[in-house]
């Protein structure tokens, strides 16, 4: 499909991107995993996990976008149906986030944690009927929502990173006086 040839870069970038970025990801929580935090199981799954699954989102739909589809109908079909499923996911994680206890979320959390991904899904689950008014914006609109999600994946990782690093892992000094 000729509309989809002009993306290939794009997806190709970005699929990359979201592909390093999960292994990244494993590798950190890997060296966090020597000295896990109390209650790290309850905040892993809202915080942690959901990262995961944008930047494999973000991967599934490169792929997706990059196959040698011969009309929009089925590829966006397909979009609309992972946009679905992880806008349930993201309602169930933003009740996980609700009624944790071992961290009390702010506005940034709440935006990247639950507003941004949301947003990002609801485009994904709209996009088979958005191409068949207009493919052109259509595919802005997908690519729009890949790119958000990736980006709140790298904020989401780096802000996780930096709690498990200076919040919650005891300082030297700590460790000297016990």
């Amino acid at each position: 499909m000729f509309e989809l040839t002009k993306w290939d870069s794009f997806y190709v970038i970005v699929g990359s991107a979201g592909g390093a970025l999960i292994g990244l990801q494993f590798v950190v929580m890997t060296l966090i995993a020597a000295r896990p935090p109390m209650r790290a199981a309850q905040v892993g799954a809202v915080y942690s996990t959901p990262t995961i699954v944008h930047f494999s989102v973000v991967l599934l739909v490169s792929a997706l976008l990059r196959a040698p589809w011969d009309s929009l109908s089925l590829a966006t079909a397909l979009c609309g149906l992972i946009g679905a499923v992880a806008v349930v996911y993201i309602l169930v994680t933003g009740r996980r986030m609700w009624v944790q206890t071992a961290y009390k979320p702010d506005f940034e959390d709440w935006l990247f944690h639950l507003v941004l991904p949301l947003a990002a899904y609801t485009t994904l689950v709209a996009s088979p009927l958005a191409v068949h008014v207009e493919a052109r914006p259509a595919l802005f609109a997908v690519g729009a929502a890949v790119l958000v999600l990736l980006f709140t994946g790298i904020h989401n990782a780096w802000d996780a990173v930096s709690y498990f690093v200076l919040a919650v892992q005891p300082k030297e000094t700590d460790q000297g006086s016990r």
